[in-house]
């Protein structure tokens, strides 16, 4: 068998502590890296950790899960791919991060890996895909390393919730059947939605704004039926660099809490062709959170009242 093993380097101006920390963090890979759409931590105990990422390589999203082992005196991380995903047999490396000076550190990103049945297409695919993302990754780490406290203020999160007296699973169902949104929804003007792999959709949306303008965007999503759908856009307005949220329903005591949140960062580089020369970050935080913040809710008001109608028909 085929073994291939490549190395990628990136220098970052920022503390060799403060990338590890950020590298360790999986929850934050979808706002860190590009091609990462989710990543749950399946299990953790001491300096292991199992994790599962879901991404995409040549515009195809794919899973799969690894294993970690993280060094922090050493600035190490382990990676060992447990599940890999044709046409990969095997895949794993390491993240090497070593300091040049106080501020200055130095990111390695090693891969091995092989291709299934030793395919030579399957290995230029993989060849490919690895220098690809590796230097998506390290760029971004770089970007957003560097500018972790600078843009501070143009991150940040909210959640809208309802709370319905129904079941989560009707709930689920609503959100997850993006493709009758433009008939269930006012703002949604048209919806195309594949799921080739089950529990993993790529969603394209036109969307109506108040202004009576659409605008189109395109995320992936990843399911877990029938309480959480995450969610990516890689096709986004004009405002923000990032766009990343998590749809959750939750049955409590007092009914089924249905939730959206929402991560985003603000583009600081469109605010005044967007909204008039003297916008500033403030006005673009409260235009993105007022926008998504109300066609969230509608989604969630048409929700519950679907789930309530269903209950209702139950009896």
């Amino acid at each position: 068998m085929t073994t291939r093993e490549v190395e990628h380097e990136i220098t970052v101006d920022a503390p060799a502590a403060a990338v590890y920390h950020l590298i360790a963090d999986v929850v934050n890979w979808p706002r860190i890296f590009p091609p990462t759409i989710h990543v749950d931590r399946v299990e953790h105990a001491g300096a292991e950790e199992r994790i599962r990422i879901w991404a995409t390589a040549h515009g195809e999203a794919k899973n799969w899960t690894s294993r970690r082992t993280l060094d922090p005196q050493g600035l190490r991380i382990t990676f060992r791919q447990e599940i890999s995903t044709p046409p990969v047999a095997a895949m794993g490396g390491a993240w090497i991060i070593e300091p040049l000076g106080d501020d200055q550190a130095r990111v390695r990103l090693t891969h091995d890996y092989r291709a299934v049945d030793d395919d030579p297409e399957g290995l230029a695919w993989i060849d490919e895909a690895v220098d690809r993302n590796s230097r998506s990754e390290l760029a971004a780490l770089r970007t957003n390393v560097e500018a972790a406290h600078a843009a501070a203020d143009l991150t940040f999160s909210f959640t809208d919730s309802v709370t319905v007296a129904g079941a989560a699973k009707d709930l689920f169902d609503f959100v997850n059947e993006a493709d009758r949104w433009a008939e269930r929804l006012p703002h949604v003007a048209s919806v195309r939605l594949t799921e080739d792999t089950p529990g993993l959709q790529t969603l394209e949306m036109d969307t109506r704004a108040k202004d009576g303008s659409t605008h189109t965007t395109k995320s992936y999503r990843v399911t877990f039926p029938h309480h959480r759908i995450a969610y990516k856009q890689v096709t986004l307005p004009a405002l923000l660099t990032l766009h990343t949220g998590v749809w959750t329903f939750e049955e409590t005591g007092e009914g089924t809490v249905a939730s959206s949140q929402h991560t985003v960062s603000i583009d600081t580089d469109t605010i005044t062709a967007v909204l008039g020369p003297e916008a500033t970050v403030a006005d673009a935080r409260t235009y993105v959170h007022t926008a998504l913040s109300t066609n969230s809710l509608a989604t969630l008001g048409h929700a519950k009242a679907h789930a309530e109608t269903l209950a209702g028909e139950r009896g």
